[in-house]
């Protein structure tokens, strides 16, 4: 088994295989994927098409040691899965012999509305996420089209949405209500939910693993999006997260906790509308819009050590959000067992975890500077013997996650 949960086997794709999921990932441009073997959680090939909607999309497909990349079209992400499928049921190279092969197609799906969970994909799931597009217009119109267009080219094969929401069902009331009129929350869902489920479940998974029980783990996502999660007894306590994935930390390109009343100054101020604003806020702010520079951290920090006083201002206001949500998390624990990092700066930025826990060694967290230097995207401890709190970084695997849930519900 490898540091994400799965196993490797390069002859894998030569064998009868039973429950076999395609895992999916859709993000605003890109469609990435697993096909996973559920009998005995074998990956047998993944792939990714990027620059969806572009003159000419890159698609690339990994089978065993079989690696293949080509520019395709893929005007929407209908067409990106569809692709995806052509290059799996290839005669000469795929590992199915027809899509039929495949027992269920299962979409790390982000949020609907009065769904949550793991749900079928129906005609009502699907128009509950329409129902919420507004609220994440990067996530749930890409979704959609992937999905309607799946249930007309594939009846055959399920699909299932496992959301994001689901981890974080169990959150208490105090840490769910916003404090608006209470028709709000009742009547329209504006309320917290949290995001990231498949991950957190993930880290609290493998932390059960590692350990032998449930312990309190304050969990850190941090990547293009991140965010942190409380758990105790493997259950979702409070999350940085609220209604939608533009709360809470500062993301690559979207803004993270905002006032709302600067919105209406911003609108006269600036001459635009409300979309206008919302779509500046959720596209063209985060670390992109401090920095001046990018939203990627590795490209900022890069500027920052040859002097950008903006790209160092983006870096220390990402790691001030983190140690706020942090904290907030240490509280509503009552402390904490283990403090987690993962996705692509939890993994490989040793600076940013080093910032993250500057100081907290009253809170008996007690950071080994030089085992933290060394690690870069494998499963490793952090801390030194006598931390109270174990560090860890714990590469996350979203796509088990999905796979278990959606061979769940199927043989359901």
């Amino acid at each position: 088994m490898d540091g994400r949960g799965f196993t490797s086997d390069k002859q894998v794709v030569d064998k009868e295989l039973t429950v076999k999921i395609l895992v999916a990932n859709l993000g605003s441009t890109s469609f990435k994927y697993s096909l996973l073997d559920m009998d005995d959680e074998k990956l047998l090939a993944r792939g990714r098409v990027e620059r969806i909607g572009e003159d000419s999309s890159p698609c690339q497909i990994t089978i065993g040691e079989f690696k293949k990349e080509e520019n395709v079209s893929a005007p929407n992400h209908g067409v990106a899965v569809r692709e995806c499928l052509r290059q799996l049921t290839d005669p000469e190279t795929g590992c199915l012999k027809s899509a039929d092969e495949i027992a269920g197609i299962g979409f790390k799906a982000v949020f609907a509305k009065g769904y949550t969970g793991v749900q079928l994909v129906t005609d009502d799931v699907i128009s509950a996420m329409e129902e919420f597009n507004a609220v994440l217009p990067a996530h749930n119109p890409p979704y959609v089209r992937a999905m309607r267009m799946l249930k007309q080219e594939l009846p055959e094969i399920p699909i299932v949405a496992a959301f994001e929401t689901g981890f974080h069902e169990n959150i208490p009331a105090r840490n769910r209500y916003y404090g608006v009129p209470y028709e709000w929350a009742e009547e329209y869902g504006v309320r917290r939910y949290g995001f990231h489920g498949a991950s957190h479940r993930y880290i609290a998974t493998r932390c059960r693993e590692l350990f032998g029980a449930d312990k309190r783990i304050v969990s850190c996502h941090l990547g293009g999006s991140s965010s942190i999660c409380a758990i105790a007894d493997g259950l979702s306590r409070c999350s940085s997260m609220g209604g939608s994935p533009q709360t809470g930390l500062l993301n690559n390109n979207r803004c993270g906790d905002f006032d709302p009343f600067w919105c209406s100054y911003l609108m006269k101020k600036l001459n635009v509308t409300l979309d206008e604003l919302l779509q500046t806020l959720a596209t063209k702010s985060g670390l992109l819009g401090l920095s001046g520079v990018s939203g990627d951290v590795r490209d900022i920090a890069e500027k920052r050590d040859a002097g950008n006083e903006r790209a160092r201002l983006a870096l220390e206001v990402f790691v001030g959000d983190v140690r706020r949500y942090l904290g907030a998390s240490l509280v509503e624990l009552g402390g904490a067992d283990v403090v987690s990092f993962t996705g692509g700066i939890g993994e490989f930025r040793p600076d940013v975890r080093e910032a993250v826990l500057e100081g907290l060694e009253e809170l008996g967290i007690v950071l080994d500077k030089e085992a933290n230097a060394k690690v870069l995207g494998v499963e490793a401890k952090i801390s030194t013997p006598e931390s109270r709190v174990s560090v860890w970084v714990l590469p996350t695997n979203e796509e088990i996650i999905v796979g278990r849930q959606t061979r769940e519900l199927l043989e359901k």
